[in-house]
Protein backbone atom coordinates (compact mmCIF):
# COMPACT_ATOMS: atom_id res chain seq x y z
CA UNK A 1 0.00 0.00 0.00
CA UNK A 2 3.11 2.06 0.77
CA UNK A 3 4.42 1.47 -2.65
CA UNK A 4 0.95 2.62 -4.30
CA UNK A 5 0.49 5.80 -2.41
CA UNK A 6 4.68 6.22 -3.03
CA UNK A 7 3.97 5.84 -7.04
CA UNK A 8 0.44 8.07 -7.27
CA UNK A 9 2.11 10.72 -5.12
CA UNK A 10 5.36 10.94 -7.67
CA UNK A 11 2.69 10.63 -10.35
CA UNK A 12 1.39 13.98 -9.16
CA UNK A 13 4.69 15.44 -8.75
CA UNK A 14 5.39 14.73 -12.08
CA UNK A 15 2.18 16.34 -13.89
CA UNK A 16 2.60 19.36 -11.95
CA UNK A 17 6.08 19.72 -13.05
CA UNK A 18 4.79 19.00 -16.44
CA UNK A 19 1.93 21.28 -16.06
CA UNK A 20 4.41 23.79 -15.22
CA UNK A 21 6.56 23.33 -18.02
CA UNK A 22 3.28 23.38 -20.71
CA UNK A 23 2.07 26.59 -18.83
CA UNK A 24 5.14 28.42 -19.74
CA UNK A 25 3.86 29.12 -23.14
CA UNK A 26 0.63 30.26 -21.53
CA UNK A 27 2.59 32.71 -18.73
CA UNK A 28 3.75 34.77 -21.63
CA UNK A 29 0.02 36.75 -21.94
CA UNK A 30 -1.01 35.02 -18.52
CA UNK A 31 1.50 35.96 -16.08
CA UNK A 32 3.46 33.58 -14.10
CA UNK A 33 0.71 33.28 -11.70
CA UNK A 34 -2.34 33.33 -14.10
CA UNK A 35 -2.83 36.75 -12.75
CA UNK A 36 -2.64 39.16 -16.21
CA UNK A 37 -5.56 39.62 -18.13
CA UNK A 38 -4.15 37.62 -21.67
CA UNK A 39 -4.07 40.63 -24.31
CA UNK A 40 -6.05 43.16 -21.23
CA UNK A 41 -8.50 41.47 -23.03
CA UNK A 42 -9.38 38.05 -21.28
CA UNK A 43 -10.42 36.93 -17.33
CA UNK A 44 -7.99 36.47 -15.02
CA UNK A 45 -7.45 33.33 -14.72
CA UNK A 46 -5.61 32.71 -11.36
CA UNK A 47 -8.11 30.69 -8.86
CA UNK A 48 -10.43 28.86 -11.71
CA UNK A 49 -10.67 25.36 -10.89
CA UNK A 50 -9.34 22.52 -12.69
CA UNK A 51 -12.52 21.43 -14.55
CA UNK A 52 -13.28 25.21 -16.07
CA UNK A 53 -9.98 25.87 -17.31
CA UNK A 54 -10.03 22.75 -18.88
CA UNK A 55 -13.67 23.48 -20.66
CA UNK A 56 -12.27 26.81 -21.35
CA UNK A 57 -9.07 24.44 -23.44
CA UNK A 58 -10.88 22.49 -24.94
CA UNK A 59 -13.83 25.16 -26.33
CA UNK A 60 -10.92 27.08 -27.74
CA UNK A 61 -8.71 23.90 -29.73
CA UNK A 62 -12.74 22.79 -30.61
CA UNK A 63 -13.33 25.75 -32.59
CA UNK A 64 -16.55 26.70 -30.44
CA UNK A 65 -15.11 29.33 -27.78
CA UNK A 66 -14.59 32.87 -28.90
CA UNK A 67 -14.62 34.78 -25.41
CA UNK A 68 -13.45 38.48 -26.16
CA UNK A 69 -12.27 37.92 -29.51
CA UNK A 70 -10.04 35.82 -28.32
CA UNK A 71 -11.18 32.27 -30.18
CA UNK A 72 -8.78 32.58 -33.29
CA UNK A 73 -5.45 33.45 -31.16
CA UNK A 74 -6.42 30.81 -28.37
CA UNK A 75 -7.47 28.01 -30.86
CA UNK A 76 -3.97 28.14 -32.46
CA UNK A 77 -2.41 28.09 -29.03
CA UNK A 78 -4.18 24.88 -28.32
CA UNK A 79 -4.12 23.01 -31.28
CA UNK A 80 -1.20 20.65 -30.38
CA UNK A 81 -2.45 19.87 -27.01
CA UNK A 82 -3.23 16.61 -26.22
CA UNK A 83 -6.37 15.88 -23.56
CA UNK A 84 -3.81 14.93 -20.85
CA UNK A 85 -1.69 18.16 -21.67
CA UNK A 86 -5.12 20.57 -21.40
CA UNK A 87 -5.43 18.27 -18.16
CA UNK A 88 -1.98 18.81 -16.80
CA UNK A 89 -2.02 22.64 -16.98
CA UNK A 90 -5.88 22.77 -15.99
CA UNK A 91 -4.67 21.20 -12.58
CA UNK A 92 -1.40 23.29 -12.95
CA UNK A 93 -3.75 26.40 -13.33
CA UNK A 94 -5.77 25.42 -10.25
CA UNK A 95 -3.22 24.77 -7.94
CA UNK A 96 -1.45 28.48 -8.34
CA UNK A 97 -1.71 30.93 -5.11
Amino acid sequence: MKTLLALLGLTLMLNAADGSALFQKCAACHGQKAEKSALGKSEVIAGWKSDKTLDALKGYKAGTRNTKGMGALMKGQTAALSDSDMKMIADYVAGLK
